[in-house]
Parts: structure tokens; sequence; C-alpha cells
């Protein structure tokens, strides 16, 4: 009889293809495998998922944490009801929960934001006083730096809820990323794409990983085919500024890393006000062998930098 590799996600439409992903890959990379084994998805619903009693409330007033996204999932894959996660890694905390790990990250998608317009294509052509949909602080941080004039207003739901609250009128504008779009085959809806040096993205957004139990040798077996290297050290220089500064949905951040040769990588990180009155932005660069430890350093000097009542969350 077949054995069962039950592979846990998200109940959205989403994250049910990236999970569909990771089972192509998986199947790609072990063929053998869909003849020893049956790979289930297997939907859970988190306490962060769109729910009508959240629909106007943000991520801050929920808790705020990136927990709210994963701690169903990992409660499960730790009482062995899944055998392994699939997640965006942004929505991943930066400090893992005991007995768990990420054992593969595979190649990032285009890891920028997206502006979607109803009455603009770009951000600039916005007229003053309109009204931008955005939960995210990290955004609306980087918004009201460039735009003061803006008017941020919550906006929830999932990719395809918030692009039908954009049509219904609720904003003039919205952001999303442009990985999500592009998964969801709704890329073109985009009205243009904010270049990183206009709005640094969530620490490893674009990129997905698969979390299993620490000491599951077999599945971090099967897993090591699908690991993207390049892809792995940027997204784990990000994951430790995150960790450095303590960083959550409380506080505004980003970090972005791209290779610049052979085993040498930079990456740029900023700490925001919510308000945009106030942004730092730092930049490191190094060994990506040694990405955890300088993501690590750029995330103390930014928080050692800034003013301390924007962690005060």
């Amino acid at each position: 009889m077949k054995k069962s590799i039950r592979l846990g996600t998200r109940g959205s439409p989403l994250a049910l293809i990236q999970a569909e992903e990771i089972r192509r890959r998986l199947l790609a990379a072990h063929p053998h495998l869909g003849e020893e084994a049956d790979i289930d998805i297997v939907p859970i619903r988190t306490t962060g998922d769109w729910r009508p009693e959240h629909k106007d409330r943000r991520f801050i007033e929920m808790g705020g944490n990136k927990g709210l996204f994963t701690k169903e999932i990992e409660e499960a894959l730790l009482t062995g009801h899944i055998d392994m996660a699939v997640h965006s890694m942004k929505d991943v905390a930066s400090v893992m929960p005991q007995g768990l790990a990420i054992a593969t990250v595979t190649e990032r998608n285009d890891p920028r934001d997206a502006f979607v317009g109803r009455v603009a294509h770009t951000l600039d052509e916005l007229p003053q006083g309109a009204t931008v949909g955005t939960s995210s602080l990290r955004r609306q941080a980087q918004l009201l730096a460039q735009r003061p004039d803006l008017r941020v207003v919550p906006l929830r739901g999932n990719v395809e809820t918030r692009l039908k609250k954009l049509e219904d009128g609720l904003a003039d504008a919205t952001l999303l990323a442009v990985a999500g779009m592009a998964r969801l085959d709704v890329a073109g809806r985009i009205s243009s794409i904010l270049p990183t040096s206009l709005m640094l993205p969530a620490a490893a957004q674009g990129a997905l990983g698969v979390e299993i139990r620490a000491d599951d040798e077999e599945v971090r077996g099967l897993l090591a085919a699908l690991t993207h290297e390049a892809s792995s050290v940027c997204v784990t220089a990000e994951r430790a500024v995150m960790r450095a500064i303590e960083g959550s949905c409380h506080t505004p951040a980003g970090a972005y890393a791209v290779m610049t040769g052979p085993g040498q990588f930079s990456i740029e990180a900023l700490v925001a006000r919510a308000d945009g009155t106030s942004l730092l932005r730092l930049s490191a660069s190094g060994a990506a062998a040694d990405a955890d430890a300088i993501g690590a350093q750029l995330g103390m000097e930014l928080r050692g930098r800034s003013p301390a009542d924007i962690f005060a969350a």
C-alpha cells in the first residue's frame, strides 16, 4: 500500500497554488515518488486568514505577528497530522518554533510590490488626497514618506478580494506582491511595478519555503533537491535582519538581498515610523556564507540608529 505524504498549507487560492507547485517540484525531482507515495495537500485555516469579523481590522489589531498565518499549520506539523508545510516565507516568523525547521527555499519569484490603480497607473499619477488601501504598515510607511498627502485605509482579504474591493471603489489604489499576482494569473491587473528603490519589499517576499519537523531526516532528504541556493542565501540574510530588529507586523520594516557575484551578496533594509515621518534605510554586503551574521548585524544597526518609539509596540 502506498504511504501518504501530507503537505499542509493555508486554504486560500494562492496558498493552494503554491502547495501544488511544491508537490509538482517534488514529483519532478523524485520521479518514482508518485509510485511509492500519495502527496496529499491538506488545507488548514489559520488565525490570520480573512474572516468577516476581521474585514476592517489591520493585522496589528489582531495581534500583529507573523504567527497569525502559521500557528495552526505548525501545530499540525508538531503533532504529526502533516509531514511538511508550505509557506510564503514572508509570513514565517524570523524565530522558528522549537522542533521545527525550514528545510528548503525554492527559487524566488519577483519580490517587488505592484501598484494597482483605479484612477491612476502609477503612484506619481495619484491625485492629491487619494486613498490607498493596504493593511501593511511597511507599505503604508514608505507610501507616506513619499506622498504624505495620501490617505491610507485598511484593505484586508486575499488578492481577489482586495482587487474586488478596489473595483467597488473602496480605495483609489492598492499595493500587492507581484509574485502572488503572477501565481494567481492576474498579473495583467498590475498598473505598474514599484522599483525596490521606491518600495523596499518585505523580508523574503516572493519566496516559498517548506517547513518540517527538525528531526525528520527522510522528509529533509526529499526536499533537498528543491533548494535554490541563491534564493536561500538572500532569504537567510533578510530574515536575520528581521530577527535582529525583532520585526513583526507591528514594525514597518523591509529587507531585500541580491547576489552580486559568485559567493557574494548585498542587502538593503529599512525601519520606519508608520506615518512615514521617520525612515532609516541602510545596506551591507559580504560573503554568502556569512549571510545570517551580516543580516543580523545590519538589523542591529537599524535598531540602534532608529527612534526607540518605532519599536514600542
